[in-house]
């Protein structure tokens, strides 16, 4: 079991540091908005990973595998909350003002706001639940109790989640003040949303194997 632990961990791990949505949005928020609310982010990430998780892990994440019609429905949903995200990047993005406001001044919705983008992002995407409904059996021992041992993989992986946004926030503050330049934060706002579309549009047109 040690060995099987151990070999999902490293495995997660690598996956977790690949880029993709979650770390664009974690790197967004940060060198925009500030830690508070990319911490905020990435905990929305993690819980919407461990809800995936513990459905997979309760066997109802293999009604996605079983359904095309509810596998589509929440991969359109996914890709349309992706592409109203990264519209609103692209055509609203900060102003001036607000980018050079002191960091004492609200900016861009409570931290509960990004817990939620961070959630939404994570729960409308059947990937995810794929991912755990294909990736971890092979991690589990026959031996084993399935429902605690794949519980525990799924806590390993929100773990190294978290860990490492938390090394992607870190990394950002000693550029936090070019970061939040107005030029820069326009800049960072539509590049973020034009991943953000690319991404909606992806998920979209990507079809089950």
């Amino acid at each position: 079991m040690l060995a099987s632990l151990l070999a999902f961990t490293v495995a997660a791990a690598l996956l977790t540091m690949a880029p993709g949505l979650d770390t664009a949005l974690v790197l967004r928020t940060a060198a925009v908005e500030g830690p508070r609310r990319a911490y905020a982010a990435a905990l929305g990430i993690g819980a919407g990973c461990f809800v995936w998780g513990m459905l997979a892990v309760a066997g109802l994440g293999v009604v996605l595998l079983a359904s095309e019609l509810a596998y589509r429905a929440l991969q359109m949903a996914g890709a349309l909350y992706l592409g109203w995200l990264g519209l609103k990047l692209i055509f609203g993005p900060r102003a001036a003002a607000d980018a050079a406001a002191s960091s004492a001044a609200p900016r861009g919705g409570s931290a509960w706001a990004w817990f939620g983008r961070g959630l939404m992002t994570n729960l409308l995407n059947p990937k995810a639940g794929l991912f755990y409904v294909t990736f971890m059996p092979q991690f589990i021992p026959a031996d084993a109790n399935v429902f605690l041992f794949g519980a525990a993989l799924v806590l390993i992986h929100d773990v190294e989640g978290i860990l490492w946004f938390t090394l992607l926030i870190a990394a950002t503050r000693p550029l936090a003040a070019w970061l939040r330049r107005p030029a820069v934060t326009l800049w960072l706002d539509r590049a973020t949303g034009g991943l953000f579309l690319a991404f909606g549009a992806k998920l979209a047109l990507d079809q089950r194997a």
